[in-house]
């Protein structure tokens, strides 16, 4: 079992950007025992104003992520991932990467947090129709 999940970060130890505003990603996979960095976005400072079209280059670079962590968000934003089941996540700046890898692969063991159960049912889901078309294109009547 496996998350992707992203923090807006300059510096990749701290959630210190407001989405639309986001230099740059860190793309982590978590499982419930460790974190790996997996992949790094920047995003040109030119790129970003007043430029709708900023919003559809983060969220396309996103896809395949369970959530994002952010300092803001706007609402159109918050649509967009929504649309493509990615989870934005508010946080303080004080709030660093670290931590809240540790936090998400313990409440991939333990549960209980929303998101996270979610996304784990969907994966969960997602394999078991992967299992029974693989079973039926293999001809599974006894």
């Amino acid at each position: 079992m496996v998350l992707r999940v992203a923090f807006a970060s300059t510096d990749r130890t701290r959630v210190n950007q407001h989405f639309g505003a986001a230099e740059g990603f860190a793309v982590y996979e978590v499982t419930p025992d460790k974190a790996t960095l997996v992949g790094v976005a920047e995003f040109d400072e030119e790129a970003m104003d007043g430029n709708e079209d900023k919003l559809a280059a983060k969220v396309d670079f996103l896809a395949g992520c369970a959530a994002v962590y952010v300092m803001a968000i706007g609402a159109s934003a918050i649509k967009k991932l929504m649309a493509v089941g990615i989870q934005p996540i508010r946080v303080n700046e004080v709030d660093a990467i670290d931590e809240l890898l540790v936090e998400i692969s313990t409440a991939m063991r333990e549960g209980g947090v929303t998101w996270i159960d979610r996304a784990i049912a969907v994966q969960e889901k997602a394999k078991s129709e992967d299992r029974f078309s693989t079973m039926e294109e293999e001809g599974w009547e006894g």
